[in-house]
């Protein structure tokens, strides 16, 4: 694989013991711009292999390279300009204010001048312009995840060679916002030829926005093949469910578990 942004080699995480295998990837390579999504069963290793990626979670085995670099060997300020985590959960503990919430992405910048356009900007790519100025802890559930997309918008908003993991935010909100979300995310990476690294529960979606899948199973990865070659027994086999099968006069494929 050519312009290769993530190499990783015989990696492996154990829960407290070696008898507790999270995590065993022999191989994988993640070129620049590629939209991959992660998909797997609840429990299957798709958030512990995210983590891993991102450095949130320190490996027992193997190594993780990015930009060409061991993962281990970047700092956490060097990290922060070149790859951004979008995670489950939209709370904080703090009660800011919205401008302040996404402002945070450039706090590792060394330049502050355009920050208050970055975040302006950002924010209106998320169709959040309107929260500029409200408290975070007002916000709807929709409202707050807008507005963490935003931050980390603004933490790559002048990356290139960089990656976006994004562990699964839009679950909980309504199919008409996740659809917007995922519009925007690709809009975003595409402009700045970045990978997003995804982790996603509605295979739809995948099937929709991503062009390449990991299917992860029992922590190992089952399959790695292009979004356009996954067959309805690949899912079936993963998720250990019956799906239905459904194409549109345009050929687009969607699968339904039954």
């Amino acid at each position: 694989m050519t312009d290769t942004l993530i190499s990783i080699h015989e990696l492996k995480k154990y829960w407290s013991s070696p008898f507790q295998l999270a995590l065993d990837i022999p191989s994988l390579q993640i070129g620049a711009a590629e939209k991959i999504a992660i998909l797997g069963p609840s429990g299957s290793g798709k958030t512990t292999f995210l983590k891993a990626i991102s450095k949130d979670l320190k490996i027992n085995e193997g190594c993780i390279y990015f930009l060409n670099q061991d993962l281990e060997d970047w700092s956490a300020v060097d990290l922060s300009h070149h790859r951004a985590v979008l995670p489950q959960s939209n709370e904080i503990s703090f009660d800011l204010s919205v401008s302040l919430i996404v402002s945070l992405g450039r706090v590792s910048r060394s330049c502050q001048s355009e920050t208050e356009y970055i975040v302006y900007q950002c924010l209106d790519l998320c169709k959040a312009s309107h929260l500029l100025n409200r408290n975070y802890h007002q916000l709807s559930g929709g409202e707050k995840a807008r507005v963490q997309m935003a931050k980390v918008f603004a933490q790559l908003w002048d990356v290139h060679g960089g990656a976006l993991l994004v562990d699964e935010p839009f679950a909980a909100l309504d199919p008409f916002l996740q659809i917007f979300l995922l519009k925007s995310l690709s809009q975003f990476v595409t402009l700045r030829s970045l990978p997003v690294i995804a982790i996603l529960h509605d295979v739809n979606h995948a099937m929709q926005f991503f062009d390449r899948g990991l299917l992860i199973k029992d922590g190992k990865l089952f399959i790695d093949t292009p979004i356009s070659e996954i067959q309805k027994k690949s899912l079936e086999d993963l998720y250990e469910n019956s799906f239905l099968e459904f194409k549109t006069i345009n050929a687009e494929r969607y699968f339904i578990a039954k």
